[in-house]
């Protein structure tokens, strides 16, 4: 045989050589629970090796990711059903866990760059993204203009990227006018442009408190059968200002991470959401699988399929393997 396609696998040295994606601390953003008060750290059932934190001890938490490499953090709030009502009122309070914490995360660690979920789930009593009638169906304009200020809030604290994902139509153009009518041009928009309606986001609902008390999501967020859908989304929030745009969950929608990708000329994110990491765990515990390695292979194959950057829970986990 003249082509033997094993030569190029025959020693480690070889195939590094050949190698064609690579796992890079930057390519990651590491996503936080944060819960008020001080010195809380509160490990999570559903999501073995995370951690719901106090600000101060996500600080150091952060410090030691930023030290080895990692960019990036995306923020949410914990908060006790107590402080939740149904127009999410809490989302707009200066004094808040969100801002509180932004405020300190660019004081302390200014190279960092700080990303923070706008939606209003973690602060409604009814656990939906957004306002809702008397039938329970979310309304789409009256909540955009929620999001409009929730999003000028943590530009004012200091945020680098307001990251909508509640998957309201216009949302990202109405937010980018509010923003730059403000003076705020160098805030980002980091759009949840094809998030779906999945059943791996449990653990995380399960972390915020968020479960719905009423109906369903899929009246807003995509129907997983769809792929076209989620290029219409990406070219509509390209048009609309978006300055990258996340596919959530990951590995489940590897194609639809490459299609927008080889569609749209703008950073694509992908979210390896609470579900896709707590599965490995629990297959890690049964003594099915090795997390770590699961993991590595996982993330490079979201990496394979396009994505520029990656959220992800297993961060910890592979820092110091790649």
């Amino acid at each position: 045989m003249l082509k033997r396609p094993r030569r190029n696998r025959k020693t480690a040295a070889i195939r590094s050589l050949v190698q064609e994606h690579t796992l890079r601390p930057s390519d990651f953003v590491m996503p936080y629970f944060v819960v008020a008060g001080e010195n809380k750290r509160e490990p999570l059932s559903s999501l073995p090796g995370v951690y719901k934190l106090s600000k101060d001890q996500l600080i150091k938490d952060a410090e030691a990711l930023h030290r080895k490499g990692i960019p990036g953090v995306i923020l949410f709030p914990v908060n006790s059903q107590e402080h939740k009502d149904p127009q999410g009122s809490g989302a707009l309070d200066p004094q808040g866990i969100i801002p509180e914490t932004i405020r300190m995360l660019k004081q302390e660690l200014p190279s960092l760059a700080v990303f923070c979920d706008v939606a209003l789930d973690p602060y409604t009593s009814h656990g939906h993204d957004g306002l809702i009638d008397s039938s329970g169906y979310v309304l789409n304009d009256e909540t955009v203009e929620v999001l409009c200020q929730m999003s000028l809030l943590y530009a004012e604290c200091g945020v680098d990227f307001v990251a909508p994902s509640d998957m309201m139509d216009g949302r990202v153009a109405a937010i980018r006018k509010e923003l730059d009518q403000k003076n705020h041009t160098q805030v980002g928009i980091l759009s949840y442009t094809a998030k779906y309606a999945s059943s791996l986001y449990g653990p995380f609902r399960d972390t915020l408190g968020s479960k719905l008390r009423i109906g369903d999501k899929k009246n807003y967020q995509m129907n997983p059968a769809n792929s076209q859908e989620a290029l219409r989304e990406a070219l509509l929030d390209e048009a609309e200002g978006a300055d990258a745009l996340m596919v959530k969950p990951a590995l489940f929608y590897l194609d639809v991470i490459s299609k927008i990708k080889n569609s749209v000329p703008l950073p694509v994110c992908a979210y390896h959401v609470s579900g896709e990491y707590a599965m490995v765990m629990a297959a890690e515990e049964k003594g099915y699988a090795d997390a770590k390695q699961v993991f590595l292979e996982g993330l490079t194959s979201i990496k394979r399929a396009g994505a520029d950057f990656m959220i992800s829970y297993a961060i910890p986990q592979i820092i110091d393997h790649i």
